[in-house]
């Protein structure tokens, strides 16, 4: 049973453990982390980020940025990185500098800037598209005419 128990610990202390690789692995792992604005320097507020890895030009990872702009990466492996910021229809509108990420790094202070056209445009595109999708699924259903309304004003059916 001692013999057991100490072939047990000689197997778990061994530096090829599956353990202690595992262990090893993760602390090759980087963060990233910064801040989404406009090229006005408005906050970007629930902003699509992505870190996309320039070696093999696929994105890593997504995240929406806060009510500060703020967003973060973890568990990034080392490599060379850019962050993305994209507009509602999923385009690009935005790309920090290149981003060297050593194993174990926390990188804070990335910047990523959209103009703010761009931004604009996203949302103006994205009203339209809500038009056109309403409009097209009334003459679908047979529908002659649309009345639409706006949420903003005080009136009443009663007035």
């Amino acid at each position: 049973m001692r013999l057991l128990a100490l072939l047990l610990i000689l197997v778990l202390a061994s530096p090829a453990s599956p353990l202690v690789l595992t262990s090893a692995a993760q602390a090759e792992l980087a963060s990233v982390g910064g801040t989404a604005t406009s090229s006005t320097g408005e906050t970007l507020i629930n902003a699509t980020v992505q870190l996309r890895d320039l070696a093999t030009g696929t994105v890593t990872s997504t995240t929406t940025s806060s009510s500060t702009g703020a967003f973060g990466f973890a568990a990034v492996n080392p490599g060379n990185y850019v962050v993305e910021v994209l507009n509602a229809a999923g385009q690009v509108v935005g790309t920090s500098a290149s981003i060297s990420v050593a194993a174990g790094a926390a990188i804070t202070g990335v910047t990523v800037t959209a103009t703010a056209a761009a931004v604009a445009a996203t949302a103006a595109a994205a009203s339209t598209a809500t038009i056109v999708a309403v409009t097209s699924a009334a003459a679908a259903a047979g529908v002659a005419g649309i009345a639409a309304a706006s949420g903003q004003g005080d009136a009443s059916p009663s007035r």
